[in-house]
């Protein structure tokens, strides 16, 4: 998988800057899907310093877990656990074609891929990635980086 510039919300000019996905649009669609499958949201934070993303709690099909949406691309991933430094992705077949037409839904073998000098990072974000040490994707597109 290659990561587009600005996947970590990390950029190095103003002409380089990422762009946002659209946080209501997303509120509006996971409340929408909780709902039509018997579910409900339980939590839903907007990404703030020093996340780089939406995190979603719900409640559907008698389980709890997240929905996590990168705050630059339309890059969507479910969680059993996230706490900062730590995510656990799962993968939610169920929910998948519900959320593919709106976003892409990232497979937990996607996510747990080895992070490989593949991609479009901006000079910031190589310079993140070098003090952090990620070492898988999912870990750079939903980060807790500062």
């Amino acid at each position: 998988m290659i990561l587009p510039n600005g996947i970590t919300g990390f950029y190095d000019s103003k002409n380089n800057k990422p762009p946002y996905v659209d946080g209501k649009q997303f509120k509006q669609i996971c409340f929408a899907i909780a709902t039509d499958n018997g579910g409900e949201v339980l939590e839903f934070r907007e990404p703030q310093y020093p996340m780089n993303f939406y995190n979603v709690k719900v409640e559907i099909f008698n389980n709890h877990f997240h929905i996590l949406l990168n705050e630059h691309y339309h890059y969507l991933a479910f969680a059993a656990i996230v706490e900062f430094g730590y995510i656990n992705f799962i993968d939610e077949s169920r929910l998948l074609k519900s959320f593919s037409s709106f976003y892409k839904v990232l497979s937990t073998k996607e996510l747990n891929e080895p992070l490989l000098p593949r991609h479009e990072l901006n000079t910031a974000e190589l310079a993140q990635v070098a003090y952090w040490k990620p070492e898988k994707i999912g870990e750079v597109i939903y980060n807790y980086w500062d």
